[in-house]
Parts: C-alpha cells; structure tokens; sequence
C-alpha cells in the first residue's frame, strides 16, 4: 500500500490558480471536493470545467433523459458555490461516449491557455477498475488522457493547433498536475476541515445521489482510508507531477 512520504501535502503559496477537468457533473464532489474547498478558503483561484453534458446520467433518481442536461447544470453550479468555486466552464461533449480525440484536445488546450492555471487536476487515464466493484467509466480515462496530452504538449508549444495562435490564445505552461483516483498515489491533501463541505456539494447533485443519504457514509470512508495513509483523519489521494520550477 502506498504511503505519504511526508505527511498530507500543501500547495505552494505560489501555486494561485487551479483547473480541475472532469469528464461528469459531480465528478469532482465525488473525487476531490475536500481539496478544492481548502483551496478556495486559502485564496486560490478554481476553476471547474466539465468535459461532457451529463445528459446519459439518468438513474433511479432520474429515469428520464427529460430535461438532465439544464438540471445537471443547475446542480453544478450550486456544487461549486459550496465549495467556493466561482467559475465553471461547460464543454458540452455527449455523455457516455467521450473518447480522448484531437478534437477534445484542442478544446482542452484552448480552455488551459485561457484559464492559465499554475495547477490542472484530472483523472487518472490509466486505471480501468478499482477494487472488484467498480469499472472506471470511459468518459473519465478519456477526460483526463486528452487532458494530459493538453498540458503536455500541447498547451506550451506554440506549433500546435496554431489556430489558437490566431485567436490570441498564446501557450501556457503548466506548473504541476494531480492526478486524482491515481493507480499509485504519492501525495495526500488534508480534508479534515473541509469534508463536510465535500459532501454537502456532492449533496446538490439530486439527479444522481436522490436525497443523498448515504453521501456522508461513503465519502467519510474514502477520506478516512487515504488519511491513514496521510497520518490525518481525513485525507484525498494524489499523484504529483512537477512540470516546472521557477527560478
């Protein structure tokens, strides 16, 4: 089992700005609401941009396709204002059939030169399942491997996709990544103070979790078993890339 090599992690004072990309709607209070709530209460700057409409997200919760996206949406904003996120940047792939295309590349990379983040949180493209009761969705190993692919090379090489050259967007280099729900974590987060938060925002999202019951239970779980690990009470697990130091 992997262990904290020095116990949970703080992001760099330096480190202001911070791009978390999901490829759902409540991808990110499920993952890593905790540390996004820390964030937000130190100061920093998040923003949230979902990859896909949620629009295939239809459950017992909500059978119907009818009037998802817009309700999904709504909840999503609602989401990010408990956690203390002010901007949120909508996509609007299809749901369920997300694949890591040139196309969404591109996007993703317009969306890094624009928003130019010292920090981009993603998935892990990597991991097919977890444990022995949960196939990793497609949408998120496609979501997060064009959203590397967008960091690097792509964002900070001025040769690629030269059309957003044209329209002003110039590269962008991002300082680190995390990569959440990572197969071999390295770095953990803090969220003692925070997971209340967490699971009153992953609470928002009606459509997906019902009155949302269970949400303390499972969440507190998660928290408690990666903040063994921490040598914290509470913590969420990453693998840290440092892409560049300034001098």
């Amino acid at each position: 089992m992997p262990r904290a090599r020095h116990g949970p992690h703080t992001l760099h004072p330096s480190l202001r700005r911070i791009l978390c990309v999901s490829a759902h709607p409540d991808d990110n209070e499920f993952v890593i609401g905790g540390s996004v709530a820390g964030w937000a209460r130190e100061g920093r700057e998040v923003v949230f941009c979902l990859v896909t409409d949620g629009g295939a997200g239809t459950n017992e919760h909500m059978p119907s396709s009818a009037g998802l996206v817009p309700a999904r949406e709504r909840e999503r904003r609602e989401a990010a204002r408990i956690l203390g996120v002010r901007e949120v940047v909508f996509l609007g792939h299809a749901d369920g059939v997300l694949e890591p295309t040139l196309g969404l590349r591109r996007d993703l990379t317009r969306v890094i030169r624009r928003q130019r983040p010292d920090v981009v949180v993603c998935g892990d493209p990597t991991v097919r399942w977890y444990g022995s009761e949960y196939l990793n969705h497609p949408d998120h190993r496609a979501a997060a491997s064009a959203t590397l692919d967008a960091v690097f090379p792509s964002a900070e090489t001025a040769a690629i996709f030269p059309e957003l050259l044209e329209a002003g967007l110039e590269p962008h280099k991002v300082r680190e990544v995390l990569i959440a729900g990572a197969a071999e974590p390295d770095t953990w987060v803090d969220i003692g103070d925070t997971l209340d938060t967490k699971c009153a925002a992953l609470r928002a999202h009606a459509t997906q979790v019902g009155a949302g019951d269970w949400v303390d239970a499972l969440l507190r779980g998660w928290a408690a078993r990666d903040g063994k690990r921490a040598g914290v009470e509470y913590a969420e697990a990453y693998r840290r890339l440092v892409l560049w130091e300034p001098k």
